[in-house]
């Protein structure tokens, strides 16, 4: 989870950007109509409402763009747009941002969105936030109000990622007299509102009355939280929800197959589905023994049984949608023999703590039985999600294997922090981050595909798979985000036809 990136809403999962059509440039439009309501089923429920301090992706999957906004959000294509900034300009030597923000932008409470709650908001990241991505904006060196709608942002270098990282959770702009009680009181600038939690059950965010831009064509959508698959499929053949966020038993997309009755979007998100090795401890601080596990992995079988074909294979923890992708799936091809040679006929016990989430359950079977084949026993111990797993996995690092979906955009950075939950530690991996963030496009391209290669050879983790966007819906709901590849499930642009 940087994030963990954990959907959490698949466990990770966490969603995704929506069609970009619902936070527009101009100001309010047309009211919002009476009594259109949306309900939206999802796996895992946040702990809290406070994603500064909590990792994990379910948080900001519901309140980034819909109740939080930032200067600049990810399109549908992972591209860069304005939202609370209308223009931004970048100095020749590539340090020095000014943001123009948008006039008349107001909290959900009243207060007015200056340049003064950029600097609060940035400077905040750095003095309040708990979590290890914050150092992302560590190249930040200063933030000015320029005027009221000006904010100047003066970095220590050049950086490729600093305005990447704008369009996360960190850069979410929070009202300087709105932060008292973020866990449970949100205060954005957004086109919703929280409106109720029950605590176990759901969260219903209201359409913002004041919001700044085109007015949701909804009056209420709520994210309804379910135990298991099976659960989550019967409450949308029942009527009981309008929308699956992410399809967490693909097998079963055959009960959906009516088109008068439901639609089905597929897409692509930039989730990978990461076997996770202790690099700490024995077995796995050999890198024999992570490359062993490697080559025990048939990979398609994997996907095939697991989650019924559906993902893809990228063998690194780059998706296609960046840049610097390259197919690593041929590292390591499926080689039983080579894997016992490398574990040089010694037979492992190792235990396999998984979050409670469906894909890694099904995960965890078919690794638990292909690492069985050359010598390597896992013990398969489900862990509550997220509470549990964040406990003793990714705080504590307690653990030898794990599977998990890191959801956040261009996460690859989390394996440069030898204190991450991979306890992955390599000098030269970070002088090429490093080297990426500073230098030219090309140089952070080139860069970027040396370090991923790095990662593949070093066997610092196994990608099982990219997880796909699959939402399934009632005919008539419109505005679903084909591609995940941002951190919310982006609600602006859903509407309900009558």
């Amino acid at each position: 989870m940087r994030r963990i990136g954990i959907w959490i809403a698949a466990g990770g999962l966490l969603l995704a950007t929506a069609a970009c059509g619902g936070t527009s440039s101009g100001g309010g439009s047309s009211s919002t109509p009476k009594n259109q309501s949306l309900s939206v089923g999802f796996v895992a429920e946040p702990a809290n409402l406070d994603f500064t301090s909590t990792e994990g992706a379910a948080i900001p999957q519901a309140l980034l763009v819909n109740v939080y906004e930032g200067l600049v959000k990810l399109d549908q294509d992972g591209k860069i747009v304005p939202l609370l900034a209308e223009k931004w300009e970048v100095s020749p030597d590539r340090k020095t941002y000014t943001f123009a923000l948008r006039k008349d932008v107001k909290f959900s409470s009243g207060a007015p969105f200056t340049a003064d709650d950029v600097a609060f908001s940035l400077d905040r990241v750095k003095t309040d936030w708990k979590l290890k991505i914050k150092s992302q904006l560590d190249v930040v060196d200063k933030v000015e109000k320029k005027d009221d709608s000006t904010a100047v942002v003066q970095l220590k270098k050049p950086s490729n990622g600093f305005l990447y990282s704008m369009a996360t959770r960190l850069g979410a702009m929070f009202s300087r007299t709105g932060v008292s009680d973020l866990a449970n009181k949100p205060v954005g600038t957004g086109p919703y509102t929280l409106g109720s939690w029950r605590r176990g059950d759901s969260i219903q965010l209201n359409a913002n009355p004041s919001y700044w831009g085109t007015k949701p064509s909804l009056t209420s959508i709520t994210l309804k939280y379910f135990k298991d698959a099976t659960a989550m499929n019967n409450a949308l053949l029942t009527g009981g929800i309008d929308v699956i966020s992410a399809v967490q038993a693909p097998e079963s997309l055959q009960q959906f197959a009516d088109p008068n009755r439901f639609q089905t979007v597929e897409g692509t998100t930039n989730g990978e589905v990461v076997l996770s090795m202790n690099n700490s401890r024995p077995p796995f601080n050999d890198k024999k023994a992570r490359q062993a596990v490697r080559y025990a992995i048939d990979h398609k079988a994997l996907l095939d049984t697991a989650w019924a074909g559906r993902g893809q294979l990228i063998g690194s923890m780059v998706p296609p949608t960046d840049p610097w992708y390259e197919d690593r799936t041929g590292d390591y091809p499926y080689d039983p023999a080579k894997a016992k040679q490398l574990l040089g006929g010694k037979t492992l016990s190792v235990k396999m703590r998984i979050p409670n989430l469906p894909y890694a359950v099904a995960s965890a079977q078919v690794v638990k039985s292909q690492l069985a084949q050359v010598g390597i026993n896992a013990e398969i111990e489900p862990l509550e999600f997220p509470a549990r797993w964040l406990d003793v996995v990714f705080k504590q690092g307690d653990y030898d294997l794990s599977i998990i979906n890191h959801v956040e955009p261009r996460d690859m950075g989390i394996f440069a922090d030898k204190s991450y939950y991979f306890r992955y530690d390599n000098p030269e991996f970070g002088k090429l981050l490093a080297s990426a963030d500073e230098g030219t496009e090309q140089q952070q391209t080139d860069d970027l595909k040396k370090a991923a290669k790095l990662l593949s050879d070093d066997a610092a983790a196994d990608w099982l798979f990219l997880f796909p966007n699959l939402i399934v819906a009632k005919k008539g709901v419109t505005g679903l985000p084909k591609n995940a590849i941002a951190e919310s499930f982006d609600f602006t642009a859903l509407a309900k036809q009558q």
